[in-house]
């Protein structure tokens, strides 16, 4: 970190945790929960999924921490163009899911659910082309395939003209196979790297192994700002700045890494807020025509009670942060 950790107290006294209802399932979530931390600076958030241990975990409360504490970089754009998101819904379900989305120029579209099989990803990626003809779809399967159906699959979705696929089998040296199997046959489909940067100890070594041809980076997971711009910069590849199922207060901070970007040549992740069916500000960071304001936010104080959820819940995020910080005064 690129600044002196508050004192636990502080951080804990100045805490909120909150739940908020999703639209649709989204990454098997239906609730999301969240701690909020009021700092100097204004808000941050920390909502490490629940299942990750401290020691992952930790990385995104010096995120959250950062945004409390840090001001935002100056930004060198004031909007960032954002792509909706759609959910591995039923091809029958598209329509009404994008419609919540202000002028969807980019998708990106869930494949490799489980329980589902590549007929309905087909369908699902093929409603989505009628639909919106002129936009820019991208896959994104969180590692669901092993390297034969990714190359499978990939090769049969190619035919829906895709900006990129995601992630579509763990690991780097996955990701390096299904990109050169894919070459070998002559489908030029771009690969974008995002768990195996994230959940990596080195997210450098994508780049080094040519493993990808782009790499989606979200503040949290990484550590906030500081450090997101610190491997973008030293990557040499293009990056994709997405959401991780923030709330309105994290997707200010990865909307501020957006802007602070040189370059941003694709658009991001960040028109997630449409997705949660109650958001903490009165306002949520919504998208206008495509994109995304790039704020600070103000969580609602009414907002902030009527979202808390069961006391046992916030002792457990309390606690959760007492372990992540104790993690991150080792490092």
């Amino acid at each position: 970190m690129s600044f002196e950790l508050p004192p636990l107290e502080e951080l804990l006294a100045n805490s909120h945790v909150v739940r908020l209802p999703m639209r649709v399932r989204f990454r098997g979530v239906t609730q999301r929960e969240a701690l909020l931390i009021n700092g100097p600076a204004g808000w941050g958030e920390f909502s490490a999924f629940t299942e990750y241990k401290p020691a992952e975990a930790a990385r995104w409360l010096a995120a959250g921490i950062e945004a409390a504490y840090q001001p935002f970089p100056e930004p060198l754009r004031t909007s960032i163009p954002v792509n909706a998101t759609l959910p591995a819904v039923d091809a029958k379900d598209v329509g009404a899911v994008l419609e919540r989305y202000d002028a969807p120029h980019t998708i990106k579209i869930k494949v490799a659910e489980k329980g589902q099989d590549l007929a309905q990803d087909l369908a699902r990626v093929a409603e989505t082309r009628r639909l919106y003809p002129q936009a820019a779809l991208r896959v994104d399967a969180n590692m669901g395939w092993d390297i034969n159906q990714a190359v499978q699959a990939l090769k049969a979705l190619s035919q829906y003209q895709l900006q990129y696929a995601e992630q579509p089998v763990p690991g780097i040296t996955g990701l390096a196979e299904v990109r050169e199997q894919l070459r070998n046959a002559g489908n030029p489909l771009k690969i974008a790297a995002d768990e195996a940067v994230r959940k990596h100890t080195d997210p450098l070594e994508v780049s080094r192994l040519g493993a990808a041809d782009l790499m989606i980076i979200k503040a949290q997971p990484l550590g906030g700002i500081d450090a997101v711009l610190e491997i973008a910069k030293q990557a040499e590849l293009d990056v994709v700045v997405s959401s991780a199922l923030d709330t309105s207060v994290g997707l200010a901070q990865a909307a501020a890494l957006a802007s602070a970007l040189p370059q941003l040549p694709y658009a991001c992740g960040l028109s997630t807020a449409t997705l949660f069916a109650n958001d903490i500000c009165a306002q949520p960071l919504l998208a206008t025509a495509g994109y995304l304001p790039v704020r600070r936010v103000e969580p609602d104080h009414q907002k902030l009670e009527t979202l808390r959820p069961r006391e046992d819940r916030v002792q457990w995020w309390m606690k959760r942060l007492e372990n992540c910080y104790a993690e991150l005064t080792r490092g």
